[in-house]
């Protein structure tokens, strides 16, 4: 069968990818254009179920991600992008990616009602006929199961032309976008008149990031980009539980899945527009509020406050979450977010079902045991110290105080984390890692 050939192929390429990506290395400029397309869905349904709906197509004017890498051979994500060459049958593009909708499935209101998530993806924009497919990993057998297929013909004159939707300015620029990590900033809750607030939220959050390693020995792989989002708005965020609402351009809020901290934008769709005015590859809301609050997807979004004494930490540990899906090393509160019979796509997370799969395997010391106690003697040991993922048994981080678990105690990101963030830099932003 056509879609079992396409299920093997799919399932090879993930396992080869690195491989394979070598060989594709020379195909953007005979598959894609310099811009990107944009494809816009509602991800629906409950904790039992989902579905993807299409909406529409957009043609964004910039292409900021890699023109040579093009096949993800890291796999991270709950979810799988695969874009094929209709013509040819090749598979030309491919991205790991999660979404706000897959964290909703795990709550008490998934259990009772079904509910719509705008959702978009993006990837080159190509020049012939084209087949789109979405796949789901499943939490079982760790095996893709495909939820989506949208034939696509770049010609159509119902792909609307994205127009600019902000006013954007340069923050810090060192390189072209082919070679460099690009950074879009959104301002979020900002009233007329605080245009020059944000600007000063802006640079607070480079100083933020580069602050810390791998980001700090990298700054020249990375540019970063502003869009004021625009005047006429409330100075401030919505927090439902105090029954706060307020008028923004992205419809932030607090109280996400009714987690007080938990500020998120469920419009992700909205939130792709105002970041198209700009290249860019990742997405980061700058909050204009006082209160602790933050969340971060990866190759999703991330947003933070602005305003709280812990912004500079919180600026850094979503930016984790964004850029390379590390997972959170803390616990409580949602144990039944990992499957202890599967090993998690994190790097810095495991099962210990499939550790020797993990690059953190083999940064262990051979005298260290696994799991390695959680003492005062191993706080600068790479480990396997119990509790992580929100989970106190069963699910083991690195370290014992890294800034994806106590962002208030660790001097910054472990030894883990940095290497896996660094790998991932790299091979985004120059040719493959070998």
């Amino acid at each position: 069968m056509v879609l079992y050939g396409r299920m093997r192929r799919l399932l090879l390429l993930f396992a080869f990818s690195l491989a394979v990506a070598a060989v594709w290395a020379q195909d953007f400029d005979t598959y894609f254009e310099n811009r990107t397309m944009r494809i816009d869905v509602t991800h629906s349904g409950n904790a039992t179920g989902k579905a993807y709906y299409y909406n529409r197509t957009v043609a964004e004017p910039y292409w900021a991600g890699s023109r040579t890498n093009l096949i993800d051979r890291f796999n991270y994500g709950n979810h799988r992008l695969v874009l094929t060459d209709r013509a040819s049958g090749e598979v030309i593009y491919t991205i790991g990616y999660c979404s706000l909708f897959n964290e909703w499935q795990h709550t008490e209101e998934a259990e009772r009602i079904s509910k719509s998530f705008p959702e978009s993806v993006v990837f080159p924009y190509p020049k012939a006929d084209a087949i789109l497919e979405l796949f789901t990993v499943n939490g079982r057998t760790g095996e893709p199961d495909k939820v989506f297929e949208h034939h696509i013909d770049p010609n159509s004159y119902q792909i609307i032309t994205q127009k600019p939707k902000g006013e954007s300015f340069d923050v810090e620029i060192n390189g072209s976008v082919e070679s460099c990590v690009d950074l879009v900033l959104l301002s979020e809750g900002y009233a007329s008149g605080q245009k020059e607030q944000f600007v000063q939220d802006c640079r607070f959050f480079v100083e933020s990031l580069f602050a810390y390693e791998p980001f700090k020995s990298r700054r020249n792989k990375f540019n970063v980009r502003a869009v004021w989002c625009g005047d006429g708005f409330d100075d401030g965020v919505s927090v439902p539980g105090e029954h706060i609402w307020k008028n923004t351009p992205l419809s932030s809020s607090f109280y996400t899945f009714d987690s007080e901290r938990y500020l998120m934008i469920y419009d992700f769709q909205t939130v792709r527009d105002y970041a198209a005015t700009v290249p860019y590859d990742y997405i980061y809301v700058i909050s204009n509020t006082e209160k602790y609050g933050g969340g971060g997807i990866y190759n999703f979004y991330a947003i933070s406050s602005a305003r709280h004494s812990s912004t500079k930490m919180i600026y850094v540990h979503e930016f984790g979450h964004l850029l390379m899906g590390l997972g959170d090393e803390y616990v409580g509160g949602a144990d039944e977010m990992y499957d202890l019979s599967v090993e998690p796509w994190e790097p810095n997370l495991t099962t210990l079902v499939n550790f020797d799969s993990k690059a953190w395997r083999r940064m262990i010391e051979a005298d260290t045991p696994i799991p390695t106690p959680a003492i005062i003697e191993n706080r600068n040991v790479v480990g396997v110290y119990e509790g992580g993922g929100y989970v106190s048994k069963g699910v083991y981080r690195p370290w014992i105080n890294c800034m994806m678990n106590n962002l208030h105690i660790a001097a910054g990101f472990c030894p883990v984390c940095i290497a896996a963030m660094e790998e991932y830099i790299d091979f985004i932003t120059s040719g493959n890692v070998e």
